[in-house]
Formats: structure tokens, sequence, C-alpha cells
């Protein structure tokens, strides 16, 4: 048995490896979804959220986030001074998109900076603005959003002394629709975001398991370089710091703090103990947050014990209580109040900080509370949600274990998306320990 063990998680790690692409592989599908979002999805989001142009102003290693977004795979930065313009005109059926710089960013965005007939840059851009005479002209300028706040102070500073009284008071904030193109996922990108939670769990599964974790030998903090050395050695990279946190049957009480953050980094593992990992990865410009439970098996052992399986039971309900609460137009603070009412019925103790996921790992859209702002968080938790969204399912519920004379708690995060047909796991959920052990 314990051989087919070792060849099942052999099987899995070159499995994992086997999924990755080649870097030119990883940039052709990078810019063949990027031109599918910018020629379909941009123009259709400008649309719905009444916006005809949209400016976007950055400059080299302080780029704006959501510019980052839209460069192609061989851009790692911007360059210089880039300044993105797109303009939509259903009516006349006219969709730009125009880079105020002085190369064409990519093949989908072309260069519009004649340097011989403007040599300012910024005269460049007000020739544009004054030949589309948009509406609105939309600035990545956002009070909620730090995603969609890209525009530093001296290039609105800049911008706004070139333009005329008339433009200066077109400005809008392009909140709605910066997020809107960050949260947004296409059918291409679904096709393949369940790979990418597949790598992550078959990462997760080797670091608990034998191959990694010698009850007694092995620390918490062993483990969590494990994992982030595997995300290296996979050529893959990660959005932050995995971490490791030990529940067990002495009289430490639960800190969330603690939790995340590595505390206790040279805790060794010991067989009995309850294991949590918060990891995620970055691949294809998507990112995963996953947070798994592993058991260590005591001497004669073979399972984990029934009443942590309850517990876990537990707060596998509670993901069920908040995902059947996901409705469209429904806001995020809405959403965490009717979880946890709900929760309080069923009596579970809960804990709800669910946040969005896809270009960033904490991601924009609407926030489903914080771990210390349960009654609520003003500004992005007032912001509604969309169908073709994914969201990071992240909470606790506590149980009393008498056993152990103490409460812990089952944290779970799993990655999920919601449109139409409402809200589904990309790739499954843990619902079942990790084992830790035995044969």
């Amino acid at each position: 048995m314990k051989q087919l063990l070792l060849i099942g998680l052999l099987s899995c790690i070159l499995f994992a490896k086997s999924q990755i692409l080649p870097l030119r592989e990883q940039a052709k599908v990078i810019d063949e979804v990027l031109a599918d979002r910018l020629n379909h999805l941009l123009p259709s989001l400008m649309e719905s959220n009444g916006i005809d142009m949209w400016v976007m102003i950055t400059r080299e290693y302080n780029e704006d986030p959501v510019v980052k977004t839209m460069l192609p795979a061989t851009w790692l930065n911007a360059r210089r001074r880039t300044i993105l313009v797109f303009y939509n005109n259903p009516k006349q059926q006219i969709f730009k998109k125009l880079a105020v710089a002085r190369y064409a960013v990519g093949t989908e965005i072309e260069a519009a900076w004649d340097m011989k007939k403007y040599p300012d840059q910024w005269d460049a851009l007000t020739a544009i603005i004054n030949e589309y005479n948009p509406s609105k002209i939309a600035l990545n300028i956002s009070d909620n959003f730090a995603h969609a706040d890209g525009l530093d102070h001296s290039e609105y500073a800049q911008l706004t002394s070139k333009l005329s009284e008339t433009n200066r008071e077109k400005i809008v904030s392009s909140e709605p629709l910066a997020v809107a193109w960050l949260e947004t996922r296409t059918a291409r990108e679904m096709q393949f975001y369940p790979q990418l939670i597949s790598i992550s769990k078959q990462i997760i599964a080797e670091g608990f398991s034998n191959k990694v974790v010698t009850p007694g030998i092995t620390t918490s903090e062993d483990l969590v370089w494990w994992f982030r050395q595997k995300i290296n050695d996979l050529g893959l990279t990660t959005w932050f710091h995995p971490s490791v946190e030990i529940q067990r049957n002495d009289s430490t009480t639960f800190d969330h703090l603690k939790a995340f953050t590595n505390a206790d980094a040279e805790n060794i593992i010991q067989q009995g103990d309850l294991l949590h990992v918060d990891f995620g990865i970055t691949y294809l410009r998507l990112n995963t947050d996953i947070q798994e439970h592993a058991y260590v098996l005591k001497p004669n052992e073979i399972d984990a014990p029934a009443y942590l399986k309850t517990a876990f039971a537990k707060a596998n309900a509670l993901q069920d209580i908040l995902t059947n609460q996901f409705k469209l137009g429904k806001t995020g603070n809405q959403i965490l109040a009717d979880a946890l009412a709900e929760a309080k019925k069923q009596n579970i103790v809960a804990s709800i900080y669910t946040h969005p996921i896809g270009y960033h790992g904490h991601a924009a859209g609407p926030t489903i509370g914080l771990w210390d702002q349960q009654n609520g968080v003003p500004g992005s938790g007032d912001f509604p949600m969309h169908y073709n969204t994914c969201y990071s399912i992240e909470l606790n519920a506590a149980t009393d274990i008498p056993e152990w004379h103490k409460t812990i708690r089952i944290m779970l995060e799993q990655d999920g998306y919601y449109d139409q047909h409402g809200f589904r796991y990309i790739n499954g959920r843990q619902t079942q320990f990790h084992i830790i052990g035995g044969k």
C-alpha cells in the first residue's frame, strides 16, 4: 500500500510539472487572451458603464495596476511614460485603442503619437481628446479600490493643466469600468483557470504528505519554505508568502493574527496535529488562493478523529451558507450580513472574509467581510456582485473540542466562479483532511 501511495504521489508531481507551459507558450496564451479581452470585452464594458473614453497614464516602474494587465507578455514594465486611450462610440461603430507613446503596445494598441507634429506628449494626448470629443473622460482615480487608483498626483496635475476647462469638466472616475475590466473573466480564461487550481491543490497534497513531513523533525517553517521552493522549482510565481499553522491538544488559544503570519516558525510538527496552509500561485496572469487542512496520525490511528471531522463538516456547511447568498446586484456587505445571520440560526460560530480573485490575489470587486470587520466593509463592501466573476471563499468556523479542552477553527479557502447559472467551485473544494503518517 505504501508503495502504491508513493507511486501515486510521484505521478501527481509529474502531472503538475507537465501542466505548466514553457514561457514562450505562456506568452502566446497571455497575448491571445489579452487580444480577446481588448477587442470584445472592453467595448462592451465601456458601453454598459456609460464611458466613451478611458485614459490611462503610467510610467516605467510605477505602473498603474490596470495598465499592467493590458501590457503584452513581452512587456514586463511600461516604457517611459505610457498613455493608453480607449474610445468607444457604438452608434458610429467606432472603437479605438491608442497608445500615446513612442511604440505600439504589442499588436493590439496602435502608436498614436506623431512626435514631429507634437513634440510634447501631452499635446498629442489633448489632440486625440479634442478629435474624438468624448462626453466623459474616465481616469483611474478611486476612493474604494487601490486597483483603480493608479493615476499618480503628478501625472494628474500635468494632464489637467493641459486640458481645456470644458474637457476638465468631463473627467470622471473610471472605478466601475476599471473594476469591471479586472473582475470579469472571459470564457477562454475559465477554460484554463481550473488548471491553476489543480496545480495548486497538487502542490498542497504533496506538501501535506509523508514525502515532506516527518513528525518530530519537520517544523512549520520547514514546510512553509518547502512550498515556496516548490513554486520556484516548477517555474511558477506566487503573490504572497505561504503560511502554515498548527492547532493541537495544548493550552494555546486561536489567534487570527498569528494564524497567517508564521508567528510560530520553529514549531515542530507532531503526531496528532491539525495543520493548516494558506497557499497560492500566479500563472498565466491569474492567481489562486487556497487554504486546506491536514491531520497527522497518532500511533494506531488510520484516520482523523471523528470530532475533527465534525468540525470540518461545519466549515463546509458555512461555505454553502455563504455561496447560497450570492445574487446579481447584491453587495458584499449584504451578502456578509445575510450569511452571518443564517450561520447564527444554524448555531455556527462564523467568521467570513471572502474576496474577489483574478488578476490580483486580493482582487477588485465586492469585498465580503474582513476578518476584523464582520459588520461590513465601507466602500469595497458596498460594491455589487456581477456575473462572470471569481471569488476566494475564505472563512472559518469555530468548534468546541472537549477532548482538547479548547475551541479550534477550521479555516478554509477555495476559489469559485459566479455566473448566470449560479456559483460553482472552479475545481472542487476540500471536504476531508489530508492525512500524514500511517502506512
